[in-house]
Order: C-alpha cells, then sequence, then structure tokens
C-alpha cells in the first residue's frame, strides 16, 4: 500500500485502517466499539475502505448477529518473518511439525545463517 493510496482518508478512516492492520483482523461490530463511532459510521468507514481496496470483508456471524470481518488485503501482510532464507516456515500448513525433521532442522539452519 502505498502513500497515495492512504493520502485521502479522513482521520476516523486512518484509524479504521490503522486498527484492521494492528489486529490483523477485527468484527466490523468491533471495530466501530473500538473507535467509540456510530455502527451506521462504521459501516460506511468499512464500505469506504473496502471500495478503495485497503481492506476486505466476508460476512459472518459474531456472538449470535450478522456482522463482517474486516481484514487487511493480502498486499498488506508481511510474510518474512515465515522466512529464513528462500525457505518458507515448515509450520505453516501442518498441524505437527517434529523438531528433529530435516525440514525443520534447515530452516532453523538457513534462520541462524541469514545475513542481515
Amino acid at each position: 500500500m502505498s502513500a497515495s493510496d492512504t493520502a485521502d482518508l479522513s482521520a476516523d478512516e486512518r484509524a479504521a485502517l490503522d486498527l484492521v492492520l494492528e489486529t490483523r483482523g477485527i468484527h466490523q461490530s468491533d471495530l466501530w466499539k473500538e473507535l467509540d463511532i456510530s455502527s451506521r459510521k462504521g459501516s460506511r468507514i468499512a464500505e469506504s475502505l473496502v471500495e478503495s481496496g485497503l481492506i476486505r470483508r466476508e460476512e459472518t456471524v459474531y456472538q449470535g448477529h450478522n456482522t463482517y470481518y474486516l481484514m487487511p488485503t493480502v498486499e498488506d501482510l508481511d510474510f518474512a518473518m515465515l522466512m529464513a532464507g528462500d525457505m518458507l516456515s515448515p509450520f505453516i500448513g501442518e498441524e505437527e511439525v517434529d523438531p528433529r525433521s530435516d525440514a525443520f532442522s534447515q530452516w532453523l539452519m538457513n534462520l541462524a545463517y541469514e545475513e542481515y
């Protein structure tokens, strides 16, 4: 996301975007409560951010009510912490990883010898 993508945001839109990015996902009903704004205003802000491509949302039921779950767009996610060199963490997509496995050992070695 570039600065030009967010330059025209209002203070409330900026605060909402920051909250979605910080939490990596939040229910729309919690968003407007956290920002201390009305549900109607929260809905308008979420719609605006979705239309701008800054966040995405999916319909869900939360605490017995229909709402949306607001998430950063995929481009905003940083996978660098999961990488060791060019190797993706073996924990991704696995329910259990044997810490004695070759894949895990190799990933740790790559991580240990990475230059910063």
